[in-house]
């Protein structure tokens, strides 16, 4: 009897158990080193082509050095086959890409934006790149060291790390761009790659028994096996769902940073209110939905963290229009003390308290933004994980995730012109508007009358 309550306990470990376990570790160290060099290359790269007086056009095309996240299943087949260094497939691909970053970010500062600017596009693209492939071989490793049921929790920290990890370059690198120079800035920076370098020094390789054996194999069987399982019909829809789903909030988050500095913030206060609130929100949230997601599955959550990643678009939308009408907020306030007034018998003055640029609102869009934008990559990411299967997840991993990226690289290349345009407001509501197919495409690809899909 006691034998089967230790199996039993064994199989089926509490969710404090699931939280705090080396595979949850490992997802949130992998976390952070994926979402370092992205956010250096989304946030840090344009505040210092913005602080150094280069146009939003220039800063937009800049996107498509990250052409590299498009086209990363191209040469996905390579890392589920070859070994490099002798440390398995993952480890060997983890720790050159890691350690190859670590110089490429350290190298960005030592170059002048109007003097180098095409050394800092081919930099740009090198970090894409590595980056890029890491991801490769982290989504595969993780992939492979997690079971079906942990695929929710386990992307939930992945992607809150991810995101966390978006707090150096957009909050600590750029508080630090007040007091030092640039290229010390970039050398602090690439510094945080290392406790991934570490990490992955010292993990064992998952266990792959069906390992391809030729690249041939590597190549053209993850494409049969999707066919196989999916049908042509069924792929075609996993594809128009995997563009359009986080279509509207990645663009609306492309241009952040220089749209809070063009909203008259200063680099301070947008690196302390996304160290301090986007960090808390992401952490808290992130767990919440990640131990949600374990209990409602992937379905649902696709649908609840849809919704939420979709509303807060319109934070952006309130700033720019209060930016473009300063009456606004002390009109609003001045009906809500109204209210209150009325009701609690008081005589307090809301509107006195309000002047912009407001740091109150700023932590709240940026609070918002975090917890429903990272809730929705986390089960987005799990949906993916989910489709693949075990035997080619490097390669069909790869394809999707490469597939997401698309609006992000491609499309938001255009979001200079588009702003130069329409404004900063109009440019949200379109982004607002842009997000709402994917949504609709949950109707196909995760109805919720499917209950638990997990």
């Amino acid at each position: 009897m006691n034998s089967t309550k230790v199996q039993t306990s064994t199989a089926n470990p509490s969710i404090l158990a699931r939280i705090f376990s080396k595979r949850m570790f490992l997802c949130v160290v992998f976390g952070f080193s994926s979402g370092l060099p992205l956010y250096l290359l989304l946030n840090l790269v344009s505040a210092w082509l913005r602080d150094s007086s280069v146009d939003l056009k220039t800063i937009g095309l800049f996107s498509l050095a990250s052409f590299p996240y498009v086209w990363k299943f191209l040469w996905a087949p390579f890392l589920d086959r070859y070994n490099i260094l002798g440390l398995g497939r993952r480890r060997s691909w983890m720790l050159f890409t890691q350690v190859t970053l670590l110089f490429a970010i350290a190298l960005l500062g030592f170059f002048n934006p109007l003097d180098n600017l095409k050394m800092i596009v081919f930099l740009c693209g090198a970090v894409a790149f590595f980056s890029a492939t890491q991801d490769i071989a982290l989504d595969a490793y993780r992939r492979e060291i997690l079971d079906d049921l942990e695929l929710g929790l386990g992307n939930s920290m992945f992607v809150n790390a991810y995101r966390i990890s978006g707090m150096i370059p957009g909050g600590l690198s750029l508080i630090l761009s007040d007091f030092v120079s640039w290229n010390q800035v970039f050398l602090i920076t690439a510094l945080f790659m290392i406790p991934a370098i570490l990490v992955t020094l010292f993990i064992k390789e998952p266990v792959c028994p069906q390992a391809p054996r030729t690249l041939g194999q590597s190549v053209i069987e993850p494409f049969k096996d999707l066919v196989c399982r999916k049908g042509k019909i069924g792929i075609l829809g996993i594809i128009l769902f995997i563009f359009l789903y986080k279509f509207g909030d990645s663009m609306a988050t492309a241009l952040a940073t220089p749209f809070y500095i063009d909203m008259g913030y200063t680099k301070t206060q947008i690196g302390i209110v996304n160290k301090s609130i986007g960090l808390w929100t992401m952490v808290i949230g992130g767990v919440i939905g990640g131990v949600w997601m374990l209990r409602i599955g992937i379905n649902r959550a696709l649908w609840y963290f849809g919704v939420g990643q979709i509303v807060t678009i319109l934070g952006f939308v309130l700033i720019a229009h209060v930016w473009k009408n300063p009456e606004f907020m002390p009109t609003i306030l001045n009906s809500v003390a109204f209210l209150i007034n009325e009701l609690c018998n008081t005589n307090i003055d809301l509107a006195k308290y309000f002047t912009f640029p407001s740091v109150t609102l700023l932590s709240f869009v940026v609070g918002a933004e975090c917890l429903g934008a990272g809730l929705g990559t986390a089960c987005f990411l799990a949906y993916m994980c989910r489709e693949t299967n075990k035997a080619y997840v490097a390669t069909q991993l790869a394809l999707f995730t490469a597939l997401s990226a698309v609006p992000r690289t491609v499309c938001n290349a255009t979001t200079g012109f588009i702003i130069e345009a329409t404004g900063w407001e109009n440019f949200f509501i379109i982004c607002y508007g842009l997000a709402i197919p994917g949504m609709l495409m949950l109707l196909y690809v995760a109805p919720l009358k499917e209950g638990k899909v997990g």
